[in-house]
């Protein structure tokens, strides 16, 4: 049996790829949407990808099971609740495909993140016909945590009922398995789809049955209220895509062709004027240094998806700022999150921007901020960090509006003094800084290196 999991770090997400190597039969669980990565792999192994399973309709990411059912001819599968634009075979519980004679995949139905989610058992049968080798959880259950049940991919549900689902599930179709069972979830740590995700990708039954906070013994009262309390903000885009993954779209290699297109300056500033949102996606550095006015900085080395999810109007289209080389990348990334209004990117960038009227912005060290705040005009402090890292720390008199909230509340930004964002390591304040420019707020600066710059010059 060959059973590999793919994991994309910048958007926390873990795919699988289950083969027998007998049959030459194949496949894959929750692929993201540029599914070259299980093509290229299927070659290497010389299997072929019959069939591609949803464990739910993910809100995090696009998922590629129309990709791959184009590419491949492979058939669809959802759990049973599930209703969507596209043919698709449901996933019952106590339901099971064999892949060839070695590996068999058995359906559980495991209802709480979403109603329709699903865990698959994967039997190497091989090894044994009883014991399940791995159990596949999605968004059900992860490494140190479940998942979330408030998102509003479950419209027509509460976060509440959602929650009770999620302790049946646990406690009659997962804690049941063997100690030994692998468990691989649908992501790892810094997913918005759970709040204490582990760092490790993989555990066992037996070791998340001891070490899960959320699967320790307690009553249904006191596991929903355990699962539904503290959940951090979920990203804008979320809901956009747990819908667009229930419909039948366009192809992610369409996308990518009609975003490839290198815009002259002129066309750039021309698509802005129309209504299009300028990208920039270049590092905060490089950034506040000169960028065209009323363009949104979401750097290509961070998280950059999910905050272009967030801060983006995703009914807009979109022109990408990008370094040479990296234009690509970009228009792909948004691809992933099903950003898709993309009609090209700034095409030599360095020397166009070299012709522009640029605007800037300053940066300044933790130690420059300290010595201003003890002056007679000491700059206004705005904290764009969630809500549970500000408890760890923050400066005092800091205003703190999260940076998801933040072009919504600009009634909220001090006025009358200068004023100096701050994140966690100098990231997102660049991207509050763009925002706050693009609404009317000038003259902003941000700390580089956020809170750990300022933590270690306090240290000093």
């Amino acid at each position: 049996m060959i059973l590999e999991q793919h994991y994309l770090a910048c958007l926390s997400q873990a795919s699988y790829l289950i083969a027998d190597e007998a049959s030459k039969l194949a496949a894959v669980v929750d692929p993201r949407r540029d599914v070259g990565v299980y093509l290229d792999r299927a070659r290497e192994l010389g299997v072929e990808i019959r069939h591609v399973f949803l464990t739910h309709f993910h809100a995090d990411f696009v998922s590629g099971h129309l990709e791959l059912a184009e590419a491949t001819g492979a058939t669809i599968h959802i759990g049973e609740r599930a209703s969507a634009e596209f043919a698709f075979e449901p996933m019952r519980q106590g339901g099971s495909l064999e892949l060839g004679d070695q590996v068999r995949l058995e359906f559980l139905e495991t209802p709480g993140h979403t109603p329709e989610s699903c865990s698959i058992l994967v039997f190497d049968r091989a090894s044994s016909e009883e014991v399940p080798h791995a159990v596949l959880t999605g968004d059900t259950l992860f490494i140190g945590d479940v998942g979330r049940p408030d998102l509003l991919a479950s419209v027509g549900m509460t976060a509440e009922e959602l929650a009770g689902l999620l302790y049946e599930s646990t406690r009659t179709k997962l804690l049941p398995l063997p100690d030994e069972t692998l468990v691989y979830p649908g992501h790892g740590a810094g997913s918005a789809c759970g709040k204490n995700l582990s760092t490790d990708t993989v555990s066992t039954v037996g070791a998340q049955r001891g070490a899960n906070y959320a699967l320790q013994e307690m009553s249904r009262a006191e596991f929903v209220g355990l699962v539904t309390a503290a959940q951090p903000p979920a990203p804008a885009y979320f809901s956009y895509d747990a819908a667009l993954n229930k419909k039948k779209r366009e192809t992610l290699d369409r996308v990518l062709e009609r975003g490839a297109v290198g815009l002259s300056l002129e066309e750039c500033l021309k698509a802005q004027a129309d209504g299009a949102q300028l990208l920039d996606a270049r590092s905060p550095d490089t950034f506040a240094a000169g960028h065209l006015a009323g363009s949104i900085n979401v750097g290509l080395d961070g998280r950059y998806a999910t905050w272009a999810g967030t801060v983006l109007d995703l009914d807009r289209p979109i022109v990408v700022v990008a370094e040479e080389g990296r234009q690509e990348e970009a228009v792909l990334r948004l691809g992933r999150i099903g950003l898709d209004r993309v009609v090209g990117y700034l095409e030599g960038v360095e020397r166009a921007l070299k012709s522009a009227d640029l605007v800037s912005f300053e940066r300044v060290s933790a130690e420059e901020l300290e010595r201003r705040l003890g002056g007679d005009s000491a700059p206004a402090v705005l904290d764009v960090r969630q809500p549970g890292e500000r408890e760890v720390n923050h400066i005092p008199g800091s205003v703190h509006i999260p940076l998801g909230e933040l072009a919504s509340r600009l009634d909220e930004v001090p006025t009358g003094a200068p004023l100096v964002v701050t994140c966690a390591g100098g990231y997102r304040s660049a991207i509050a800084v763009s925002l706050l420019e693009r609404g009317g707020v000038r003259g902003a600066s941000d700390l580089i290196g956020g809170m750990s710059a300022w933590e270690k010059a306090a240290a000093r």
